[in-house]
């Protein structure tokens, strides 16, 4: 899917639309509260429609680890999204692209944005409401995968 892709422009339209939520923890409905994975899975329901699975409950806190050092945000992605095998030093972003940070390397993955351009992103993050950003050289260096979203059936 590049930049033009009709399926990129309905979901950064769409996640464009949630600009303005609330965030709350665990949440997922446009304009009451959402936090970073509730914007994923609404995008997901408007462009692709029903969620593939239900979300387990989950920690707010970006330090959290996990048991065995699971990565439960990151094996949902490889469920549910297509990875894009480029090596991220290397990554450029594509409007629709879905993000994952890790706050260390040695963490599991407890963000997630989507790409609205070349170096923007659209994503909620606590104590803010859902807001477009600069993909600044910070999240660059705590990005730890990129993937994109499936074709619509």
């Amino acid at each position: 899917m590049d930049d033009a892709s009709p399926l990129a422009g309905r979901i950064v339209a769409e996640a464009r639309a949630w600009a303005g939520t609330p965030y709350r923890h665990q949440a997922s409905l446009k304009g009451v509260g959402c936090d970073c994975l509730g914007l994923l899975r609404g995008v997901w329901r408007a462009v692709l429609g029903p969620e593939p699975e239900e979300a387990p409950p989950y920690a707010a806190s970006w330090a959290e680890s996990a048991l065995d050092g699971a990565d439960p945000l990151l094996a949902a992605a490889r469920r549910h999204l297509v990875p894009i095998a480029e090596p991220l030093p290397a990554y450029r972003p594509c409007a629709g692209d879905v993000l994952l940070f890790a706050f260390r390397a040695n963490l599991p993955a407890k963000h997630c944005a989507i790409v609205t351009g070349p170096a923007a992103m659209i994503h909620a993050h606590d104590g803010a409401a859902v807001t477009e950003v600069a993909l600044t050289p910070w999240w660059r260096r705590h990005l730890a995968h990129a993937f994109r979203f499936p074709d619509p059936p």
